[in-house]
């Protein structure tokens, strides 16, 4: 596997498929306000990847699942529930998010993956910690693709 970390914006990475860091799925998309990726991912997808993701009801903490990629260049969008009924990150969910993401990419053929640092925001598991999950969870698994790890840039000023 390719490990490569850059800085800038998950939906400009040239990969063939996404992860959106999302929740259980129990809440319906439509009551909340996506944040974030989901944000950015609902606002230059459209509807179609959440109403989709809809229909796979509720999703195990650290499960995922895919969805088209809407009006994104991408093949598709791997969601994964990488926070718990009380919206927060654990090393188990975002362990379990990256490996279930990179078994349905390798499943599915993928081989390039780009995924933001799970769990580092509204999850609360902060930056650093999430990097370190992210990279030794990716050194565990088995998968003959690129893996982009995609962190959001700081604001200077």
């Amino acid at each position: 596997m390719k490990i490569q970390l850059v800085e800038g914006d998950l939906l400009a990475q040239d990969v063939e498929v996404i992860v959106n860091a999302w929740n259980r799925n129990i809440i319906p998309w439509w009551l909340l306000v996506p944040q974030g990726v989901a944000g950015a991912i609902r606002k230059q997808a459209g509807y179609a990847p959440f109403r989709e993701l809809a229909k796979a009801g509720p999703i195990p903490v650290g499960g995922a699942v895919e969805t088209s990629a809407g009006r994104l260049p991408f093949k598709a969008i791997i969601h994964v529930a990488g926070i718990n009924m009380l919206w927060i990150a654990t090393e188990s969910s975002i362990r379990c998010s990256v490996r279930n993401a990179i078994g349905l990419a390798k499943d599915k053929g993928y081989r390039s993956i780009a995924l933001p640092l799970i769990g580092a925001g509204i999850g609360g598991g902060g930056e650093t910690k999430a990097m370190q999950l992210i990279k030794t969870e990716l050194e565990r698994l088995d998968y003959d693709g690129e893996v982009i790890i995609v962190t959001y840039p700081k604001s200077g000023g």
